[in-house]
Protein backbone atom coordinates (compact mmCIF):
# COMPACT_ATOMS: atom_id res chain seq x y z
CA UNK A 1 0.00 0.00 0.00
CA UNK A 2 1.22 3.43 -1.13
CA UNK A 3 2.37 5.64 1.70
CA UNK A 4 -0.44 8.85 1.58
CA UNK A 5 0.34 12.07 0.88
CA UNK A 6 0.22 14.95 3.76
CA UNK A 7 -1.83 17.67 1.47
CA UNK A 8 -1.84 19.80 4.64
CA UNK A 9 1.58 19.58 5.33
CA UNK A 10 2.54 20.38 1.26
CA UNK A 11 -0.01 23.19 1.30
CA UNK A 12 1.84 24.79 4.85
CA UNK A 13 5.21 24.34 2.30
CA UNK A 14 3.72 26.16 -0.23
CA UNK A 15 2.05 28.92 1.85
CA UNK A 16 5.84 29.47 3.61
CA UNK A 17 7.26 29.45 0.51
CA UNK A 18 4.88 32.69 -1.34
CA UNK A 19 5.18 34.34 2.13
CA UNK A 20 8.56 34.19 1.63
CA UNK A 21 8.42 35.24 -2.43
CA UNK A 22 6.05 38.39 -1.32
CA UNK A 23 8.79 39.00 1.37
CA UNK A 24 11.75 39.28 -1.01
CA UNK A 25 9.36 41.05 -3.46
CA UNK A 26 8.53 43.71 -1.09
CA UNK A 27 12.69 43.95 0.20
CA UNK A 28 13.65 44.02 -3.03
CA UNK A 29 11.13 46.86 -4.50
CA UNK A 30 12.10 49.31 -1.69
CA UNK A 31 16.34 48.75 -2.54
CA UNK A 32 15.15 49.57 -6.15
CA UNK A 33 13.18 52.48 -5.24
CA UNK A 34 16.43 53.77 -2.76
CA UNK A 35 18.93 52.45 -5.62
CA UNK A 36 17.31 54.97 -8.19
CA UNK A 37 16.74 57.92 -6.28
CA UNK A 38 13.28 57.55 -5.62
CA UNK A 39 13.36 57.86 -2.09
CA UNK A 40 13.63 61.48 -2.16
CA UNK A 41 10.32 61.53 -3.57
CA UNK A 42 7.08 62.11 -0.99
CA UNK A 43 5.02 58.50 -0.44
CA UNK A 44 2.31 60.11 -2.46
CA UNK A 45 4.37 61.46 -5.04
CA UNK A 46 5.62 58.14 -5.54
CA UNK A 47 2.45 56.40 -5.65
CA UNK A 48 1.21 58.68 -8.11
CA UNK A 49 3.96 57.91 -10.64
CA UNK A 50 3.62 54.23 -9.92
CA UNK A 51 -0.30 54.48 -10.66
CA UNK A 52 0.45 56.77 -14.04
CA UNK A 53 3.04 53.49 -15.34
CA UNK A 54 0.94 51.17 -14.04
CA UNK A 55 -2.53 53.14 -16.07
CA UNK A 56 -0.27 53.71 -19.52
CA UNK A 57 -1.30 51.44 -22.14
CA UNK A 58 0.60 53.43 -25.09
CA UNK A 59 3.57 50.74 -26.09
CA UNK A 60 5.96 53.47 -27.13
CA UNK A 61 6.13 55.31 -23.97
CA UNK A 62 6.16 51.39 -22.04
CA UNK A 63 9.34 50.59 -24.62
CA UNK A 64 11.46 53.82 -24.04
CA UNK A 65 10.88 53.50 -19.85
CA UNK A 66 11.63 49.85 -20.44
CA UNK A 67 14.88 50.85 -21.97
CA UNK A 68 15.87 53.34 -19.81
CA UNK A 69 15.21 50.71 -17.05
CA UNK A 70 17.66 48.53 -18.69
CA UNK A 71 20.22 50.92 -18.91
CA UNK A 72 19.72 51.63 -15.54
CA UNK A 73 20.49 47.66 -14.35
CA UNK A 74 23.23 47.48 -17.05
CA UNK A 75 25.34 50.66 -15.45
CA UNK A 76 25.22 49.12 -12.08
CA UNK A 77 27.01 45.96 -11.32
CA UNK A 78 24.65 43.57 -8.93
CA UNK A 79 25.95 42.35 -5.71
CA UNK A 80 24.41 39.08 -6.09
CA UNK A 81 24.59 38.08 -9.94
CA UNK A 82 27.67 37.24 -11.68
CA UNK A 83 27.96 39.19 -14.86
CA UNK A 84 26.93 36.41 -16.92
CA UNK A 85 23.03 36.67 -15.69
CA UNK A 86 22.97 40.09 -15.70
CA UNK A 87 21.45 40.30 -19.48
CA UNK A 88 18.86 37.34 -19.81
CA UNK A 89 16.32 39.23 -21.82
CA UNK A 90 19.30 39.12 -24.71
CA UNK A 91 18.92 42.84 -25.33
CA UNK A 92 22.15 44.59 -26.43
CA UNK A 93 24.29 46.83 -23.82
CA UNK A 94 23.91 50.09 -24.59
CA UNK A 95 27.35 51.39 -26.04
CA UNK A 96 26.20 55.42 -26.20
CA UNK A 97 28.49 56.00 -22.96
CA UNK A 98 26.67 58.24 -20.61
CA UNK A 99 23.50 57.49 -18.59
CA UNK A 100 20.62 59.71 -19.46
CA UNK A 101 20.35 62.29 -16.21
CA UNK A 102 17.70 61.92 -14.41
CA UNK A 103 14.69 64.19 -14.54
CA UNK A 104 11.80 64.71 -11.95
CA UNK A 105 9.18 66.78 -14.48
CA UNK A 106 8.16 65.83 -17.59
CA UNK A 107 9.65 62.50 -17.83
CA UNK A 108 7.59 60.37 -19.95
Amino acid sequence: MRKPRDFDGELKALQDKAGDLKSRKVQQLGELVIATGADALSSHELAGALIVLAETKEAGKREAWARRGAAFFQSRPRRNAPTTDRNADGAPAQSSGGQPTPSRKGAA
